[in-house]
């Protein structure tokens, strides 16, 4: 009697789900170990807002600080490495993606065009007065550019997403967010306080709000106890600051990329640049998911669900970052970032103002 054959279909699907079991195993327990930590920061962010009204700490800096007292109290085994990983990469790749969404042509027009070429001049100089100073102050190259652009930039965002690009280490992304988180707290509560101050309008503080927050919550935030209108153009401005993360990678992926190529020696065999990583999958997801909201594509129900995602993906990707810390790497490096950190923010005040005294916006 003949045997049976095996059908096509389970000899497509056998390694398929081969590799999804291989993947799982290789995997899980360091993904669940991130989503442990990250439920435990979005706990204590609801403990916040239960007792003080509102949460000093957003959960994404929450991820980060229970992350790293675990990785301190206890160090994972070889086999949560790998998942751990995954969660700090790709889960902030598809996050990034997903902001895209929020992005459209009709929202950048209505700022003006004057606005918005001064946003590009505020973050690029930005980028390399803030770079310079941490050169000044003995921080090296990558620690420097981390800074400088989590400050002009969008903060914990623009770091983790720029660290692939630089192959910056996770000691040195773990500690540019965290000392970069405790100042945007700062910043947070300090900044209406420049109103008076400065003698500031509504649309005035809207707009430096909007240029020196980290993040987009931090900026309403900000701007909720001085005026709707700041509030609206505070945004606005950001989300313009969060479009500049797509060039400013793809810069850094280009110089990246003709470095190595300047390294050859002659008489070696000439490398190729991987495009993959000068332009990054998920920076032409965020620019394609950008210009479908700007072709109303995406119905506006789907902004928010997507948004949610998007800060669920970056919480859990920043629990990862956490569990990699080596808390004595970022104590050394402490008094040095935060100073670079500090003086960072004060130039991008500076610059903002002179940018809004300019432009002068009533």
């Amino acid at each position: 009697m003949s045997q049976p054959s095996t059908s096509p279909s389970l000899r497509q699907v056998s390694p398929l789900a081969a590799q999804t079991v291989h993947w799982l195993e290789q995997h899980a327990s360091g993904v669940m170990l991130c989503l442990a930590v990250s439920i435990a920061a979005y706990s204590l962010q609801l403990l916040e807002q239960h007792y003080f009204g509102h949460a000093w700490l957003e959960a994404l800096v929450l991820a980060i600080l229970v992350g790293t007292v675990v990785r301190t109290l206890w160090q994972p085994a070889h086999h949560w490495h790998a998942g751990i990983e995954w969660s700090s990469k790709m889960l902030l790749e598809i996050a990034v993606v997903l902001l895209g969404a929020a992005l459209s042509t009709q929202t950048l027009k209505a700022a003006g065009v004057a606005l918005l070429l001064g946003i590009v001049c505020v973050v690029a100089i930005a980028i390399i007065v803030s770079y310079g100073i941490g050169r000044l102050l003995g921080l090296h190259h990558r620690m420097s550019l981390l800074i400088a652009c989590g400050n002009s930039i969008c903060g914990n965002s623009a770091i983790a997403a720029v660290a692939p690009v630089i192959d910056a280490h996770s000691d040195d992304v773990a500690a540019s967010i965290a000392f970069t988180a405790v100042l945007g707290v700062i910043v947070v509560l300090g900044l209406p306080h420049l109103v008076p101050l400065l003698q500031l309008s509504n649309l005035q503080y809207g707009a430096l709000a909007g240029l020196t927050v980290y993040a987009v919550p931090q900026v309403l935030a900000a701007t909720v106890p001085v005026s709707t209108l700041s509030v609206h153009l505070g945004t606005l401005v950001k989300l313009v600051r969060v479009l500049m993360l797509g060039p400013v990678i793809l810069v850094l992926s280009i110089i990246g990329a003709n470095q190595a190529k300047a390294a050859d020696t002659p008489a070696g065999p000439r490398k190729q640049i991987q495009w993959h990583k000068v332009l990054p999958w998920f920076i032409i997801g965020f620019m394609g998911m950008g210009a479908a909201r700007s072709l109303n594509l995406i119905p506006s129900a789907a902004l928010e669900p997507l948004s949610n995602i998007a800060n669920v993906l970056t919480i859990i990707s920043m629990a990862a970052l956490g569990l990699g810390v080596d808390v004595r790497t970022v104590a050394k490096a402490g008094p040095r970032v935060t100073l670079t950190v500090v003086l960072s923010i004060i130039a991008l005040a500076i610059i903002s103002v002179v940018l809004i005294r300019l432009l002068d916006m009533a």
